[in-house]
């Protein structure tokens, strides 16, 4: 966990964070004093509600698979709706024994979190963030071999919690692409483009998560004020790309020194906002900003970042993905799904986990829900004015404020590439 220290600064707003306490004890609550009787800090009230609490699990298994994907790949953009797989893997986990359960938990970050019913806390969950107003939608599948028989027992708090039934292949692989992807749109409303690529051969369980974000402003842009204007790819290489600006933005904002980077929030409708994570160069290297993602730190920026005007100016981005992430969960502690997992639960037959796909849409433009920020936005005074532009690579990470779930996560490296 981090705690960080804002303090008014030339003009700026500084935020240093140190590190106190480890997600497990975040999570889990407050530890008892030691020997020598020092005081130990008490748990944060918001993660003893068992909805935020599992969203913090979840959201922590999300940031390990973002660094595993930006780690391999290191020179493109990365997209990823961590919820949308975290689902999938947590629906699988009915069907396990507790050897292969033990494995997903913990890969879920589950094992640091006493709740007797999470299934029942997921649909929660899931009903809180996929609410219409958030324009957020999610969803996930299990997919079997063809001919396979499975039991009841699995189905059925399968589809009560999760809200969705298994398939079974039929072993045609044109066929089967169809089927997956009406699956898909009808899921995604069609705002998720069809795959072209073909259900491989040999498959014995096939996860697939889906997930689309198109944000709305609680401020919209003007969009006469959109202009194409330089991105930074480098020091050396820059690009024209649309870029939505406003003199006078109302957002939340802190310096960061330790990850020498700025760090800006801007609120969307639906109780969401994205947080940006701008480093002070654009030669910057951004493992160090990656490494420092939990669901902790994230929220305590949320706290304690502050309101003030900006000069801002931001690209008009609208990205998908559409692949695999089976390579990526292999490397944080899942191996032994693909090797010899105990699914018994599911099926009298030896089954293993072959396949995990990810289909995502990300968008947003000058669309918002007002012309003017809200009226008890007191922005701080600052010494000097203050500019935010995102004009070169940057993190952002989308999340929904009621739960603090992490929704989407992108590094941007260019706008260009969709």
């Amino acid at each position: 966990m981090k705690v960080l220290a804002l303090i008014l600064w030339t003009g700026a707003l500084l935020v240093g964070h140190v590190s106190c306490q480890n997600v497990a004890s975040s999570l889990e609550g407050s530890p008892d004093p030691d020997s020598t009787g020092a005081p130990v800090e008490e748990e944060d009230p918001f993660f003893k509600v068992p909805v935020n609490k599992l969203a913090a699990a979840i959201s922590n298994f999300g940031y390990d698979l973002y660094r595993q994907r930006s780690s391999t790949n290191p020179t493109t953009n990365v997209l990823l709706s961590p919820l949308s797989i975290a689902t999938a893997l947590s629906g699988l986990s009915l069907g396990a024994e507790q050897r292969t359960e033990s494995t997903i938990h913990r890969a879920l970050y589950y094992d640091l979190i006493s709740n007797p019913d999470i299934h029942s806390t997921y649909k929660e969950l899931l009903a809180t963030v996929t609410a219409p107003q958030k324009n957020f939608k999610s969803a996930s599948r299990v997919v079997f071999e063809r001919k396979l028989r499975i039991k009841s027992s699995f189905v059925a708090p399968l589809e009560k919690s999760y809200g969705t039934r298994p398939r079974i292949l039929t072993g045609n692989p044109r066929v089967d692409l169809q089927e997956i992807n009406n699956w898909v749109q009808a899921q995604m409303k069609g705002k998720i483009a069809r795959s072209t690529r073909e259900v491989p051969s040999g498959i014995s369980i096939l996860l697939l998560g889906v997930a689309h974000f198109k944000g709305q402003w609680v401020t919209k842009f003007d969009p006469r004020k959109t202009s194409l204007q330089d991105f930074h790819l480098d020091e050396e290489r820059t690009v024209k790309v649309p870029m939505m600006s406003d003199p006078k933005a109302i957002l939340r904002y802190g310096l960061d020194s330790d990850l020498n980077c700025k760090i800006a929030q801007l609120p969307l409708a639906g109780s969401m906002s994205i947080i940006f994570f701008l480093p002070m160069k654009v030669t910057q290297n951004l493992t160090m900003i990656e490494e420092s993602l939990t669901s902790e730190f994230i929220h305590d920026i949320d706290r304690e970042l502050k309101t003030v005007q900006a000069v801002l100016s931001i690209p008009k981005l609208k990205l998908s993905y559409d692949g695999e992430v089976t390579k990526s969960l292999q490397e944080i502690k899942l191996q032994s799904l693909f090797d010899s997992p105990d699914f018994s639960k599911i099926t009298g037959k030896p089954v293993k986990l072959t396949q995990v796909e990810h289909r995502a849409g990300f968008e947003w433009n000058e669309d918002g829900a007002g012309a003017s920020p809200s009226p008890g936005l007191q922005p701080a005074r600052l010494t000097f004015p203050l500019d935010y532009h995102l004009n070169q690579p940057f993190i952002f990470v989308l999340r929904d404020t009621d739960t603090g779930a992490l929704l989407f996560i992108g590094k941007i490296l260019d706008p260009r590439s969709t």
